[in-house]
């Protein structure tokens, strides 16, 4: 029998249990005080982890009211209750988008209603997408058959018209049949990307960069 093999296996198992664990996904369930958070990595049964201990591949740094600062892949993050983040070794197998910061700290999305381009700011305040008239006929969107509403704007009230889009995409992430508002008068020069396309994404903000996940 052969045996000369062996020890060139043994060594490699000891290298590979020697080897850090990377975390993939990381959701943030829950906080204890200021001393330990709940954790999920990969979608795995939620584990308490207190501060200064390191857990499949991540490391609780600090926990405050409704947050943790967690290290993983070698970078501080900061995870509020329910966000989720992926890790480099996360397999990229949902669509996705990532954008950026403006100098106000507004997220913008370059995105397409009906294949039509349209420019969104993300806004979690608002429960359904919104668009202007001017948009909404620009898209193709025939709202005025739209159930009518008003609607309460930071502008005062102004009529609204309840509205199913086709087909919203925002990076790879492409979604159909997404409830949203029409407004007469009231907005801004670009849509709102509210919750009922956010609600169907998981998102993921690092500093000046947010990445949005495909959840369903």
């Amino acid at each position: 029998m052969a045996t000369g093999f062996m020890p060139n296996i043994i060594a490699l198992v000891l290298v590979l249990a020697c080897m850090p664990a990377r975390a993939g996904e990381v959701a943030l369930i829950g906080v204890i005080g200021d001393k330990a958070a709940v954790l999920a990595v990969d979608g795995g049964d939620p584990k308490t982890v207190k501060v200064g201990q390191h857990w499949n591949g991540v490391t609780v740094v600090a926990v405050e009211k409704e947050r943790a600062t967690v290290e993983i892949d070698g970078k501080r993050r900061v995870l509020v209750l329910g966000q989720h983040y992926r890790g480099a070794s996360a397999a990229p197998d949902r669509q996705s988008a990532t954008l950026a910061a403006d100098p106000r700290g507004h997220f913008f999305a370059e995105a397409s209603v009906n294949d039509v381009p349209m420019r969104f700011v993300v806004d979690t305040g608002a429960s359904v997408v919104v668009l202007s008239a001017a948009d909404a006929s620009r898209l193709g969107v025939d709202w005025r058959q739209g159930p009518r509403r008003m609607i309460q704007t930071a502008n005062g009230a102004t009529a609204g018209y309840l509205v199913k889009l086709d087909k919203v995409k925002v990076g790879d992430i492409e979604l159909t049949n997404v409830d949203a508002t029409v407004l007469e008068q009231g907005l801004g020069a670009v849509g709102l990307l509210g919750m009922s396309f956010l609600n169907r994404v998981e998102m993921q903000r690092d500093g000046q960069t947010m990445t949005l996940i495909r959840r369903f």
